[in-house]
């Protein structure tokens, strides 16, 4: 089988002694993030340095001239070298790229998004007899389901979406340059990809009523046939591609995170649940963005130094980070610094806006984080309103990782 068709939506976890060296090694970041704000809050390692403190961070993401985004070389691979945001500075390119996003991203699509997440979920729990794994049987199906029917890209006729994306995302956002086994599959599916979405977009353009379709493409193809730049084809086709490569396959990683939380704390799962069956959806996104921080998508997200750069200049701990260096900014553990996080260690979902970076912050925050704003929580919401919520029994109640990405968390309720 090969990349483009195979049914794997996750590759070949680690086996054995490595899988459980790197749970272990995942599982000692907070402890390790807690003494580097502490000792070492901007720590270098050789031309790596790790930023760990919340107004450190900040000061990483806000200033985009200093520290520019590191995505460009391998976006390049996925949409055949047409530039896209993500791997854009602060250039009218990029101006213009996002401006054109927003006439056809709206945020009046915001409560119907959500209202369909939620639809999804409720009709996959009622079929689970009690039973349901959160990664791939509700999040992962309700994510691609509503998002991919909100953009207006179908499954392809040969392999199947989730797994292309999850792939593309992995090379993306958690690839090592050594990983050749992943760059052969990218280049496999990636123009597949892209081959799939163009005969879309040109069986849309031949078929005049699926034109009216109120979805992403269709809102593209009606500027494009009103004359507004920025909608050809190729552009049409290099968001759609990146926006589903950089969208779904988040929520099936920090949902079931951030279920794995609540059961942990039986009275923030009760506090959830009882949000759930109140129609509390504002209270419940609260609860979960707050499980959230106890384990969010990744403990950092990169940049490098476009010029020398003094981090926290005027205190103690300003260091001077050299040009071409690689920065990681600590987010999680910026929202577990207590200089700026009252009393970080306990479960508060009334805490304020500013103390979470789970989206980033600065010119490349999440451009996704409204819709996440809307869905997350109501994926979960049909789960939470089931009687006695519970872990199965055995390991598979727990929530397993394979690398970055959520494995398998299987509930029983009733």
């Amino acid at each position: 089988m090969s990349a483009i068709t195979s049914n794997d939506v996750l590759r070949p976890a680690a086996k054995g002694l490595k899988r459980r060296l790197m749970a272990a090694a995942m599982s000692a970041i907070p402890f390790v993030f807690r003494l580097m704000r502490r000792f070492y809050p901007i720590a270098g390692f050789g031309s790596t340095y790790i930023v760990t403190r919340y107004d450190d961070v900040r000061e990483v993401f806000g200033e985009d001239a200093a520290f520019t985004i590191p995505y460009k070389a391998n976006l390049d691979v996925l949409t055949g070298g047409e530039p896209f945001i993500l791997g854009m500075t602060r250039t009218p390119d990029y101006f213009r790229q996002l401006v054109a996003l927003r006439q056809v991203m709206l945020a009046d699509d915001l409560p119907e998004l959500g209202r369909s997440a939620e639809a999804h979920a409720e009709m996959i729990v009622s079929a689970g007899n009690g039973r349901v794994e959160v990664v791939d049987q509700l999040v992962r199906r309700v994510t691609f389901d509503v998002l991919a029917d909100y953009f207006g890209v179908p499954e392809p006729g040969i392999g199947k979406l989730d797994v292309w994306a999850t792939r593309l995302f992995e090379f993306q956002f958690a690839s090592s340059p050594s990983d050749h086994a992943l760059r052969q599959e990218v280049e496999e599916i990636a123009p597949a990809f892209r081959d799939h979405i163009d005969r879309e977009i040109a069986r849309r353009k031949s078929d005049a009523a699926s034109l009216e379709r109120p979805d992403v493409i269709g809102r593209c193809l009606k500027l494009q046939a009103e004359g507004e730049p920025g909608y050809s084809d190729v552009e049409i086709r290099t968001a759609m591609l990146c926006m589903i490569v950089g969208g779904p396959p988040q929520p099936p990683m920090v949902v079931p995170q951030a279920m794995e939380q609540l059961l942990r704390r039986p009275e923030a799962l009760a506090a959830a649940a009882e949000a759930a069956r109140a129609n509390e959806d504002d209270r419940l996104w609260k609860i979960l963005r707050e499980a959230l921080r106890f384990d969010p998508l990744a403990p950092g997200l990169t940049r490098i130094a476009a010029k020398p750069w003094t981090i926290a200049e005027g205190t103690r701990r300003a260091r001077t980070i050299p040009k071409d260096a690689t920065v990681i900014a600590a987010f999680a553990s910026a929202m577990m610094d207590e200089r700026r996080i009252p009393d970080p260690g306990r479960f508060d979902p009334d805490r304020l806006n500013h103390e979470y970076i789970h989206f980033g912050h600065g010119m490349h925050e999440c451009f996704g984080r409204y819709i996440n704003r809307a869905t997350l929580h109501r994926m979960v919401k049909p789960l939470l309103r089931q009687p006695r919520l519970r872990r199965a029994s055995g390991p598979e109640g727990h929530l397993s990782k394979n690398g970055p990405f959520s494995e398998r968390l299987v509930v029983e309720f009733g």
